[in-house]
């Protein structure tokens, strides 16, 4: 995108993608909802038509784009009805493995990046606990070095996709707390099997999005090799962070993506459905929150655009991300709460998927940061208020 107007370029991604998705109707998605079956079919076109790899360099057989354009790929994905079912299914491939791509080694990355690209690798991404929650420095899973590498033990909680996933990778403490000058310190990531002996993965049942499960792992002495090691040990914590900032953004354009979906079928419904002889869309008490879902939606993609914009150009873009996550989570929300209510009673129903989307919208409220920890933030690192917690 150059400033408001969409490039040829980014309109044949859109175009692309959108191309794949219309193959998965409405049904597709209420079946995998309903059933939860992992949408397998729908993974292995996307990564058949490269989009897996889209934000990683062509030397591992990406595409060597950028976040703009891998936000635009999973907005897409979300819009196309697919939702947080389609988006979840992938989003992990998108920028999940860049800290192999960024702090491993070149071993590591010819070894681990092409078959993540491809599909053949199937990863999931271990960091919160029980316990912990968004205060990662005091999770409490630990790596002891051994003579061959590490044993690993502990818990992890929302690991989405351990069901299928032949990979992790994995924050583990490799020096206690006490130890530590800060917090943030002796922290270690881990990329290495899913040894399915050494890690009981139980899913969670949960409000939405069915077809991608999360998880509660149990790790029990699990081994894993020196080469297993990403980067230095110890500097884990600053190697996640380096992923956060792309995460709020794709976060925040699936929840813009769902909300346009569920907006779609509400505007139809409101021009078609009759009742006192006239389509409810004639009345401004439906015709009014539409439109400003309409609004709202499109404020949030112009600011996520801007902090995927900074992000590609290596500039500081943390309150943008944050901001854009936020804006794109409420606008999605807002969007299918609205959706669903002019659909009345029909709304309910599952045969008119607004349900589906409204339960799914919840899902960026929460995840991968709360709203009240982005809103302390803004406010700390914008405002300069002293900090609240």
């Amino acid at each position: 995108m150059t400033g408001f107007v969409q490039s040829d370029e980014h309109r044949a991604i859109e175009e692309a993608v959108a191309r794949i998705c219309s193959k998965y109707d409405d049904a597709f998605w209420l079946h995998t909802d309903e059933s939860g079956q992992f949408p397998e079919a729908f993974v292995s076109d996307m990564a058949n038509g490269g989009w897996l790899g889209c934000a990683f360099p062509e030397t591992y057989g990406g595409a060597g784009l950028g976040l703009v354009e891998a936000a635009l790929v999973m907005k897409t994905v979300a819009q196309s009805g697919a939702g947080f079912s389609g988006a979840s299914a992938i989003h992990l491939n998108i920028f999940g493995p860049k800290p192999i791509e960024k702090f491993g080694t070149l071993a590591q990355k010819q070894a681990y990046l092409p078959k993540l690209i491809t599909g053949e690798h199937k990863m999931c991404f271990a960091v919160t606990e029980p316990n912990a929650g968004l205060e990662t420095a005091a999770i409490t899973t630990r790596a002891t070095r051994t003579s061959n590498g590490y044993t690993i033990t502990g818990r992890k909680i929302w690991t989405t996709c351990a069901q299928r996933a032949d990979k992790i990778l994995l924050l583990a403490r490799t020096t206690p707390r006490e130890e530590t000058t800060r917090p943030t310190d002796g922290l270690s990531l881990f990329y290495c099997d899913f040894d399915r002996s050494a890690i009981d993965a139980k899913p969670i049942p949960k409000m939405g999005r069915k077809a991608v499960e999360c998880n509660m792992l149990f790790i029990e002495d699990l081994e894993v090799p020196h080469e297993a090691l990403i980067g230095e040990e110890g500097k884990g914590f600053k190697y996640i962070l380096s992923g956060l900032n792309p995460e709020r953004v794709l976060f925040g354009v699936e929840a813009i993506g769902l909300g346009r979906a569920a907006l779609t079928r509400a505007t139809q419904y409101a021009k078609e459905r009759v009742v006192f002889g006239r389509p409810i869309g004639m009345n401004q008490g439906l015709a009014h929150p539409l439109a400003k879902a309409w609004c709202e939606l499109e404020a949030a993609e112009l600011m996520a655009m801007k902090a995927a914009t900074l992000f590609d150009a290596e500039l500081e873009c943390g309150a943008e991300a944050n901001a854009a996550k936020y804006l794109g989570a409420e606008a999605g929300y807002h969007a299918c709460e609205t959706s669903l209510l002019v659909h009345g009673g029909m709304g309910y129903a599952k045969e008119y998927h607004v349900e589906r989307m409204f339960r799914e919208s919840m899902i960026a409220r929460i995840a991968p940061v709360s709203r009240e920890m982005i809103l302390n933030f803004v406010a700390e690192r914008v405002l300069g208020l002293p900090k609240s917690y």
